[in-house]
């Protein structure tokens, strides 16, 4: 659940509703599209958040391979209903629990203060049981490493070790005078919050310790620092304290090594993992971005620029061409005189496809860019699922009998040059990084900048979906008909070949419209980091041509149905409120020189 999503459209929501209510709702609901078969739900999840890891964030600690150093607590899921959900949400590791032997309920409620925007999390935490535990990682797929906290008496935590032993990489124990090195090999850490329980002598015993957030207590930070200049060399973990990223950069300035994100992770949202990610990579030297092929990706979106172009040349003169006259078996000015809204639909039609055409040829070479060329993933991703579907869209032209040698031609030019930029960006790896540190107003609006140009993407692949789909069965809209002021039948008698053209016109901007709503759509969830001014422009100059193009048409053809424009006009409300709301979040690069 990205930001985006769950500021803008969860979090008023579940901001009224029962801590616990609302904590068991959204955990169960994510755990339901994490659970859908075939790996689906991982692939929606990764779609929407694109939660991986830049392998310079990976550490090895304790011969186990951390993908990253922010990690969620078992307090935000003690009884495991969004264990499934999380190992998909990035994180570098998990720790379950607390596992007690017999399940355990808590006489506390956890305590939201909104206000101070943290969480009093209760002394005794719920607990499922062990067996239940087991039930539920039995059925996990295991994404990072998971450490278990275990609690109760020290033969409890013997017996629970003995059951767990498969399930976990290491342990997270409650009890400091018990000796529980003989039951496993794996990494015992002791979990403290306070600061006469850190002797020395205690804390040799254990291979890490987590350093717990607790209410009037110590400063973790400051806590972090004092271990490390008192000599100890040993895995640190803090839990809580982190509800912006830069907390985190100090926490890893100060000598930990690794964060579990708490009570900051509800009030922040999910997206607070990866913007500490995005953030620490920020900060780091890497090498040289490698993006060979991007130059040929970036000449794949000028052709289809210049075929915009041309295509509305073609829409603003002559209409019609010479191979839809030999088609249709008549000239086009025969159709002027039979019914010149005939025409004029068909210009309305040619010139949308035209509009955004240009505009997908625009996105296509700023993804190329400033996306592939610096070695990102997205970008490459976004390009060739956007391009596959425009290179399949081919066959919908051809739904309702009519295909024309331009198209193929088009397709013919454009098919090498896409191929081989996806021959020689195949080793592409790499991750966005971002500048943004703070839960402020220029963050806050950003998000809902990005929720607007998200829901303007997906309106755009609804609607091109839709209006594929037309083009292949009815061909028209009620207001089509209103418009042509023509039954289909008549203009059938007319002659038997108009409406074939009209429906290739009509699935092809379908088509297109698809595929560019796909290209906006991926830039809005995956490219939105704190500094892309890049993303802004690119929304900016490439949505002007396809939403100038698509509504002056209508007003200069007369085809001005408030319903049939009502789409338009919110796609416009949405791309201007988004453009006005992530200004300065995409514009506003912060130095991130922390530590």
């Amino acid at each position: 659940m990205p930001d985006w999503s769950y500021h803008g459209i969860f979090k008023p929501v579940l901001s009224v509703l029962p801590p616990l209510v609302a904590r068991e709702f959204i955990h169960r609901g994510m755990n339901t599209i994490a659970s859908l078969p075939f790996g689906l739900g991982a692939h929606i999840i990764n779609f929407l958040g694109r939660e991986e890891s830049s392998p310079l964030l990976h550490k090895e600690i304790q011969q186990i391979d951390f993908k990253n150093p922010v990690g969620l607590s078992g307090k935000i899921d003690p009884m495991l209903t969004g264990t499934m959900a999380f190992s998909n949400l990035g994180f570098g590791f998990l720790e379950i629990g607390p596992v007690t032997w017999k399940p355990r309920e808590s006489r506390q409620q956890p305590i939201k203060d909104n206000k101070a925007k943290r969480i009093d999390f209760p002394e005794v935490q719920p607990s499922v049981g062990l067996e239940k535990t087991i039930d539920k990682l039995r059925k996990l797929t295991k994404k990072q490493p998971i450490f278990l906290r275990l609690s109760g008496s020290s033969q409890e935590v013997e017996r629970m070790m003995a059951e767990l032993e498969p399930y976990a990489d290491g342990y997270i124990v409650e009890n400091m005078d018990a000796e529980f090195r003989r039951y496993t090999n794996k990494p015992i850490w002791i979990v403290t919050s306070s600061m006469t329980e850190l002797s020395p002598i205690k804390l040799s015993s254990f291979d890490g310790v987590v350093l717990e957030e607790k209410t009037g207590d110590f400063e973790l930070a400051e806590t972090v620092e004092h271990l490390r200049q008192r000599g100890y060399k040993k895995t640190i973990v803090t839990s809580g304290g982190i509800s912006e990223p830069w907390q985190a950069h100090e926490l890893m300035r100060a000598g930990a090594d690794l964060v579990l994100l708490s009570d900051g992770y509800v009030f922040s949202g999910p997206g607070l993992t990866k913007r500490i990610n995005e953030s620490l990579l920020g900060v780091m030297e890497r090498p040289a971005p490698v993006g060979n092929g991007w130059y040929s990706y970036w000449l794949f979106g000028l052709f289809i620029l210049l075929g915009g172009m041309l295509a509305f040349l073609f829409g603003v003169t002559s209409i019609v061409l010479p191979y839809d006259e030999h088609f249709l078996g008549v000239k086009k000015e025969e159709i002027w005189l039979f019914n010149e809204r005939i025409m004029l639909f068909m210009a309305h039609d040619r010139l949308t496809l035209a509009g955004t055409m240009i505009s997908g040829g625009i996105v296509y070479m700023q993804l190329a860019r400033y996306g592939v060329k610096q070695g990102l993933l997205w970008a490459k991703q976004a390009i060739d699922v956007a391009a596959i579907i425009g290179f399949l869209g081919i066959f919908s032209f051809i739904g309702y009998g009519y295909f024309d040698w331009l198209h193929l031609l088009f397709w013919l030019i454009l098919l090498p040059v896409y191929a081989y930029g996806f021959i020689k960006t195949r080793g592409l790896n790499g991750t966005p990084s971002s500048s943004n540190l703070k839960n402020d107003s220029v963050w806050k609006k950003g998000v809902y900048g990005q929720l607007a140009f998200v829901l303007m993407g997906f309106s755009f692949v609804v609607g091109g979906i839709v209006i594929s789909y037309i083009g292949v069965t009815s061909v028209f809209v009620a207001t089509d008909i209103q418009y042509i002021c023509m039954p289909p039948e008549l203009l059938d008698s007319f002659n038997q070949n108009l409406i074939s053209v009209l429906a290739h016109d009509r699935a092809g901007f379908g088509s297109a419209l698809l595929s560019v709503g796909l290209l906006v759509l991926m830039l809005s969830l995956w490219g939105f980091q704190q500094g892309n001014k890049w993303v802004w422009w690119t929304i900016l100059i490439g949505g002007l041509p396809a939403f100038i193009t698509g509504i002056l048409i209508h007003f200069l053809i007369g085809y001005t149905t408030f319903t049939h424009l009502f789409p338009a006009y919110v796609a416009v409300g949405l791309f201007c409120g988004g453009l006005v709301l992530s200004y300065e979040f995409l514009h506003k690069k912060v130095e991130t020189n922390i530590g």
